[in-house]
């Protein structure tokens, strides 16, 4: 009876190693949208190696000197269609507006190693691209990391900010954990947002997308082809965008695009940041801060924002999460457009 009773778990074992295996090892399938060229798609190929899909709003009627460029969030994140016409009508204000794929996201190239998806490698391309741009000043819009992004780039280049925008602004890295326990104050009315990043994350992952994430961050390794991570990445972005609104149920449909191994490797390196802070303390650069009534990031986070920089302005936008111009795009584009005209 026993040696039966070994036997069945010796057969039991090499039954489950092989399936967990077989998980692990054989690549899956995502039924996602796949990802679209936008008409009118240009590219710069950058000093620092990184070849960047961008799209050009240019200005109508007599332009203003400095142009707008949006940093989409993510780390991973790209530019889709309802970006550009989001924005489009601040170029009837006279500015010209760039959008732009950052590496390893959208139509910009994917890199073949891994490890170089940094964010000090995101922060080096949008200096470069700002030189190919040839203004002596740009504004900044920042969503969500796209707001990090820009921290990075004013830190070091202040005087190449005219003004900065940052909607659902991300925590300046490297992060401070303690300012995620600072309450809101009351008369703000924020809310908690009814779903989350980890809950998306929980009902999205599986043990292949665990492996191949270990195997990135531990080994700086692809387990998978760019293809494969990036239609998951496609699949996670469907649950993560329930998490950006006030109500799940208007949440955008993913779209394919986004880079997984961009988002993975970038979040790992935020830890190797030179803290930004002793460069951002007391900068006069006018900021405008949008933060919707139930954004899914801690009030500290953005609370930091408005010490480091004194000439800022907050507004808080009742009925929207995360990504603000999903529930409320008139108001979102109406507060932009005033702060850039004052």
């Amino acid at each position: 009876m026993g040696k039966n009773i070994l036997q069945f778990l010796k057969y039991a074992f090499l039954l489950s190693s092989v399936a967990f295996m077989l998980a692990v090892f054989i690549p899956r399938s995502y039924d996602v949208p796949q990802m679209q060229k936008r008409k009118g798609t240009q590219y710069w190929d950058l000093q620092t190696g990184s070849k960047i899909a961008y799209t050009l709003v240019s200005a109508k009627g007599l332009k203003k000197p400095f142009p707008i460029v949006y940093l989409q969030g993510g780390p991973g994140g790209f530019i889709s269609e309802r970006n550009i016409k989001m924005l489009s009508p601040l170029s009837e204000d006279g500015f010209d507006i760039y959008l732009y794929d950052q590496i390893g996201s959208g139509q910009s190239e994917r890199l073949s190693d891994i490890n170089e998806y940094t964010a000090d490698r995101h922060k080096k391309d949008l200096e470069e691209l700002v030189k190919k741009i040839g203004s002596e000043k740009v504004i900044l819009i920042g969503q969500s990391w796209g707001a990090i992004l820009a921290t990075l780039f004013i830190a070091d280049n202040p005087e190449k900010v005219e003004k900065v925008i940052l909607t659902g602004a991300g925590p300046i890295q490297p992060m401070r954990e303690e300012l995620a326990r600072i309450n809101a104050p009351d008369g703000l009315k924020l809310r908690k947002s009814p779903y989350s990043n980890r809950e998306a994350n929980e009902r999205s992952k599986n043990i292949r997308i665990n492996a191949i994430t270990f195997w990135a961050k531990s080994f700086g390794k692809k387990l998978a082809s760019n293809k494969e991570a990036d239609d998951f990445q496609t699949y996670l972005n469907s649950e993560l965008n329930k998490a950006t609104v006030c109500e799940p149920s208007k949440a955008l449909e993913a779209e394919g695009g986004g880079g997984f191994y961009a988002q993975v490797m970038t979040v790992q390196s935020f830890n190797e940041i030179q803290d930004p802070r002793p460069k951002l303390k007391g900068l006069k650069v006018p900021i405008l801060l949008m933060r919707g009534q139930c954004d899914n990031q801690p009030w500290g986070f953005v609370n930091e924002y408005l010490d480091l920089f004194p000439n800022h302005h907050l507004k808080i936008i009742l009925g929207a999460g995360h990504s603000i111009s999903v529930e409320q795009p008139e108001l979102y584009l109406k507060i932009i457009r005033g702060f850039l005209n004052q």
